[in-house]
């Protein structure tokens, strides 16, 4: 596929709005139906493609915060800073050992790794995207030793690829601190950003980093289209089951899985 092609800027912003469409429509970024798209169709290879994935979802995430602050006020995140400073506590340290290991491993095992949470994610959306409210599963020290490790974890996945981590922060904030669901969407974000600035740091002292020099009206753009596309999804919300919704992008993360597990 010719260069021209292969990177066109209105392909990369249709790609961008239609990835943040459906990640809109299940209340995330999008940013792990990307990471396959910058893999597969626009050919980058696989540090490179986390690392640009990271940078669109670093602008993605700053840009959603405020776009909930009508659905969930700041003071109402605010309110959860033990909450948002336990998960920290974790996924820092994650993110920077998970970038760590991204630029140590070898092409092909990094492949591989992204299709295993890939096929890990789509077992989310099915099992446990629509988690209910509740009590805290644990309290005191055995909660918040429980959140630095799912943190933790959360960091290193969030390294690997590129993500905001909001698949698996809503979750746990639901299912572990009781969280309402409207207000975990907020506080991962509220997690998600720190942590991600951690992740690109690190990325930043790899000779990869030099993609985004080379790319920035490419990530520009496709960050552009992902931000319009997470505002129509949010929109689109309810309009399609979940019944159905989360099956299809369940079944498009698998396809993504194979196609990246078998790229060369």
């Amino acid at each position: 596929m010719p260069e021209i092609i292969k990177r066109s800027k209105p392909l990369a912003f249709g790609a961008g709005a239609l990835i943040g469409t459906l990640g809109g429509l299940i209340g995330l970024g999008g940013a792990e139906f990307r990471l396959p798209v910058l893999i597969s169709l626009f050919r980058f290879h696989g540090l490179e493609a986390v690392i640009l994935n990271k940078a669109i979802s670093l602008v993605v995430v700053a840009t959603a915060l405020p776009f909930r602050a009508s659905t969930v006020p700041f003071a109402a995140v605010a309110a959860s800073w033990p909450v948002i400073v336990n998960l920290l506590a974790g996924s820092l340290a994650g993110a920077w050992v998970g970038a760590g290991w991204a630029t140590r491993l070898q092409s092909e095992t990094l492949y591989r790794v992204i299709a295993a949470l890939l096929v890990l994610i789509a077992g989310i959306l099915l099992f446990a995207h629509d988690t209910v409210a509740g009590s805290p599963a644990l309290t005191g020290a055995s909660l918040m030793a429980s959140g630095i490790i799912a943190g933790f974890v959360i960091g290193v996945i969030a390294s690997l690829l590129g993500v905001a981590g909001g698949e698996f922060l809503i979750p746990t904030l639901v299912l572990l601190f009781g969280a309402d669901i409207k207000l975990a969407g907020s506080l991962s974000l509220a997690v998600s950003l720190p942590t991600m600035l951690v992740g690109f740091t690190r990325y930043s002292m790899d000779d990869s980093f030099s993609v985004i020099g080379r790319n920035k009206l490419f990530l520009l753009v496709m960050a552009a289209g992902s931000i319009v596309g997470t505002f129509i999804g949010g929109l689109l919300l309810g309009f399609v089951p979940n019944s159905i919704l989360l099956p299809v992008l369940a079944a498009l993360l698998l396809i993504s899985a194979i196609k990246v597990w078998r790229h060369e």
